[in-house]
């Protein structure tokens, strides 16, 4: 991929697709395709297929999709399968059709089923139950991974799919009603502090486990798959190490400077008690994260006040 290749990102504003564009604005990829939800509706097939044909990307980052925390997934169920499968069908097969070199497809850790043995690796797809509050999603998700593999296979074509762990970092979601929980503990933190709070309420006993990966790890791993990578099946991106809810919520209270105490509240639900990517199938490829959690939570401490200020102040 020359530096002058014309390359798509597909959903650009997003938390990933905006690191994306930031990766490759940094190693001098200067022939960049962008187009916001208001130039280009991905949903609609032609308008997608006449985009491909006239602007003939050879490469493809599909991050756009519609995303949310756990009430907006239950909530909007038909919303999150009808346009994410439309995005996703539209952007693959205008892809093939185009005869593009290369698409990544952004998939999901909640793919996997709910009760997955930990580490889960990416041959533990389609073994069992989907996670209820969000299968919508995940089923898009699967269905866009599944297609890629099956272009691959009948036509050749060099599309692949990337499964991330939990996100953070720069434009992410800070709202408390749909945010994931890294985001959403900052988001706490920042306001005790703010509002001269004594605590911080956490929601359950703080024991589950999680595994976080900064955004901007993430678009390393995408770059260096996009250069690199040229088989059909799906990789796992990840840091393959966790963290309790409780470490978290300590390591954000150091990081903040918040002198008050760490309430937990058992009367909510802990939800999945772990949930860890096996990363070695891509660590065997020579990708490795390079920031460290308390490093990446550092950095978007320093911007708190931006990111959150772009949500309600409400707590």
């Amino acid at each position: 991929m020359n530096k002058q290749a014309k390359i798509f990102v597909a959903g650009h504003r997003g938390m990933v697709g905006s690191a994306i564009v930031r990766k490759l604005e940094k190693e001098g990829y200067t022939n960049l395709v962008l187009r916001s939800r208001a130039d280009l509706d991905l949903r609609n097939q032609q308008a997608v297929q006449d985009f491909f044909k006239f602007e003939k990307p050879e490469y493809v980052f599909l991050a756009a999709a519609k995303v949310g925390g756990i009430v907006a997934n239950n909530t909007y169920r038909a919303e999150f399968i009808y346009e994410n499968l439309s995005i996703q069908n539209h952007i693959i097969h205008a892809a093939y059709l185009s005869r593009v070199r290369k698409l990544l497809f952004l998939g999901s850790s909640c793919i996997y089923p709910r009760l997955a043995p930990q580490p889960i690796r990416e041959e533990y797809l389609l073994t069992g139950e989907l996670e209820k509050t969000n299968e919508p999603y995940a089923i898009a998700k699967i269905a866009g991974l599944k297609m890629c593999e099956a272009y691959h296979h009948q036509y050749n074509c060099q599309f692949f799919s990337v499964m991330p762990t939990n996100l953070y970092g720069p434009n992410d979601n800070y709202d408390l009603n749909n945010s994931h929980v890294l985001p959403a503990l900052i988001r706490k933190f920042y306001e005790a502090k703010k509002n001269g709070d004594k605590e911080v309420t956490i929601w359950g006993s703080g024991k589950p486990k999680r595994e976080f990966l900064h955004v901007d790890d993430l678009a390393d791993a995408c770059l260096f798959l996009m250069l690199s990578y040229d088989r059909e099946w799906a990789l796992n991106v990840g840091t393959g190490e966790d963290i309790s809810i409780a470490d978290l919520a300590g390591l954000i209270k150091k990081i903040s400077g918040f002198e008050g105490n760490l309430v937990f509240d058992t009367t909510k639900p802990d939800g999945t008690p772990r949930k860890l990517l096996d990363v070695s199938r891509i660590h065997s490829l020579g990708w490795k994260h390079k920031i460290n959690l308390e490093d990446g939570i550092s950095m978007i401490w320093k911007n708190a006040n931006r990111e959150i200020s772009r949500f309600s102040s409400k707590v």
